[in-house]
This record gives C-alpha cells, structure tokens and sequence, in this order.
C-alpha cells in the first residue's frame, strides 16, 4: 500500500491495514473514515476485529457511521463503514488508543 496517496482505498473498496503497524493504521483509517463524502463506504480489511475503533466513532461522531461485519475469522476481519452522515467539524483527531495485540 502506498500511504502517500490521498485515497488508501484500493479500486476493490478496500482499505487493507493488515501489514500496518498499530502507530499508522488508527489514524489512517479515521481520516478515511472522515474524508468519505455522505453515503460513501468502503471495507476495512484488519488482522484483528477493530473493536476498539468502532467504540471510538461511536463516542467521537455519534450516528456519523454505519458499522456492517462481514467476516470475522481468526486470520481477517472485514467490516463496511458507510458515513451516514457529515461529520462534527469541531471535533479533533483523538490520539490513537494502543492495540490489544
């Protein structure tokens, strides 16, 4: 993946951070997140069910996002993140929680 391009998505709608490391892949994929224009999605593509992640769109842009599972294995998870809805402007860029692996 080449993280220097405005749209980490691949043609595929996929936005695979399985080979990231935890310091890059949280922010990259809230900017993603934020820069989905309304009734955008894509699939996020992770080793590891981001749970953590999903708990802090839910606190941080409430009803911004639509959060759809779609294969959660021990070896990839795969979830679609739909915007719903504009973004809160005034809300910054929280810091990144640690991964649990």
């Amino acid at each position: 993946m080449n993280l220097t391009t405005e749209n980490p998505i691949g043609t595929d709608g996929v936005l695979d951070v399985r080979e990231l490391p935890c310091s890059v892949k949280h922010g990259l994929i809230l900017r993603t997140c934020l820069a989905l224009p309304v009734g955008g999605h894509f699939i996020l593509l992770n080793s590891h069910h981001p749970q953590k992640l999903l708990n802090q769109l839910a606190v941080e842009w409430p009803e911004t996002f639509a959060w759809e599972p779609l294969v959660n294995t021990p070896e990839a998870c795969r979830v679609k993140i739909t915007k719903l809805k504009i973004a809160d402007a005034k809300a910054e860029m929280p810091a990144a929680p640690a991964c649990s692996h």
